[in-house]
């Protein structure tokens, strides 16, 4: 391969581009995970991390992808051959949903477009046909990172509510934790799935399970098998800073990090970044004249765009036309949009001049792609995010 100068643009959805600071703060010699200095490290970030998900509630933290959250959000909370509410409305959600029928729980799937978020009506009427209340739980992507669509979780609560039913929520914040406003106490849920390597800005390797009074009850009353994602294992030597197993050090020094950038620059001003990004990559977006797979203006996502290519042509030649010409990765259509649709992220670590090197990329590649845009789509973002600034 041919050196490419300049630094490779990661403008996929996750993995996200890690800080120089937060690298550095990994690179130092793994220490005793059974000593008083581990043990200090430890609480600083299972007592930091609460404040990203917004809770006063435990936080346990996995050496584990997310999907390893996923399963243990289940495996605690939850008995063998207990019925699952999920809906389908990307890649991820449908995922999750598998993986629930493939642990033996009983899933009814309510089918969607990819194109829309949790119908509220949909859910209503699920909830209403349970006069039984065998739903014990509800599955509830917050940001479908497949299609860029956000779901409104307070809308799911104030659902769960009226019609007073008594099943957990159990919300996937994968792609929107510390980068869209996610409120874990004052939403009222029960497990929240994360993982470090989006909004936190580290590598792949943690996973989250932030927990509320209903879930630890719900873990004393589970019968599920449990080892390695046992919560009960995990709070127990969290209290005093440790894990049960060997934890990922040097994840967990990056992380402690991270939390000091998150102090700094402020979790408000956080989430009004990624809206002031995302809503300047939408100008782009709709100045090139590409649909959008989000078709509710108020579902955008404000951490990834993804964007339809016109009939005829194939995102992935487009993606890789990119990253050939300009060393830049754009994320993959998955599952029923693949082939059909590429995404931009916009999450995590990033800023005005990053946002517009990546869409300069995109505009070029469209242009070399011979698919048909109208020009300008850079400009148009520029325009949107010079506006911001006069006004801050």
């Amino acid at each position: 391969m041919p050196y490419k100068p300049g630094r490779h643009f990661l403008q996929i959805p996750g993995p996200s581009n890690v800080p120089d600071r937060v690298l550095r703060a990994m690179d130092r010699p793994v220490i005793d995970h059974r000593s008083a200095e581990f043990a200090q490290l430890g609480l600083e970030c299972l007592n930091g991390i609460k404040s990203v998900f917004q809770t006063s509630n435990p936080v346990v933290v996995f050496p584990s992808s997310g999907t390893g959250a996923w399963e243990a959000a289940m495996t605690n909370t939850l008995n063998p051959g207990d019925r699952i509410l999920a809906f389908e409305i990307g890649q991820f959600a449908t995922l999750w949903a598998k993986m629930a029928g493939n642990l033996g729980f009983r899933v009814d799937v309510i089918p969607g477009d990819w194109r829309h978020g949790i119908r509220m009506e949909e859910l209503a009427q699920a909830l209403a046909r349970d006069s039984g209340h065998e739903i014990k739980a509800v599955f509830a992507v917050h940001n479908e990172t497949s299609t860029g669509v956000t779901t409104d979780i307070p809308g799911v609560r104030r659902t769960l509510d009226e019609a007073k039913h008594p099943a957990l929520l159990m919300v996937d914040t994968i792609s929107s934790l510390a980068s869209i406003d996610y409120r874990h106490d004052e939403w009222r849920v029960d497990v929240a799935i994360g993982g470090s390597q989006k909004g936190l800005m580290l590598p792949p390797g943690l996973a989250f399970n932030a927990l509320s009074k209903r879930a630890l009850d719900a873990n004393r009353q589970s019968k599920f098998p449990k080892g390695y994602f046992d919560w009960g294992a995990m709070l127990d030597n969290n209290t005093r800073g440790y894990f049960p197993y060997t934890p990922a050090t040097n994840l967990l020094y990056g992380l402690r990090e991270s939390l000091l950038i998150f102090q700094e620059e402020g979790l408000q001003a956080i989430f009004a970044r990624h809206k002031k990004l995302a809503q300047a990559t939408r100008c782009a977006a709709q100045h090139w004249g590409l649909e959008m797979v989000a078709a509710d203006p108020s579902e955008y996502s404000n951490t990834v765009t993804a964007l339809f290519v016109p009939d005829g042509f194939r995102e992935q030649d487009l993606r890789a036309l990119i990253l050939e010409k300009f060393n830049m990765s754009l994320g993959a259509g998955l599952g029923k949009v693949a082939g059909r649709a590429f995404r931009i992220g916009h999450i995590g670590d990033l800023n005005e001049l990053m946002l517009g090197g990546t869409l300069c990329g995109v505009e070029m590649g469209l242009e070399l792609a011979g698919i048909p845009y109208r020009a300008g789509g850079v400009n148009a973002a520029l325009r949107y995010l010079t506006t911001q600034a006069k006004a801050s």
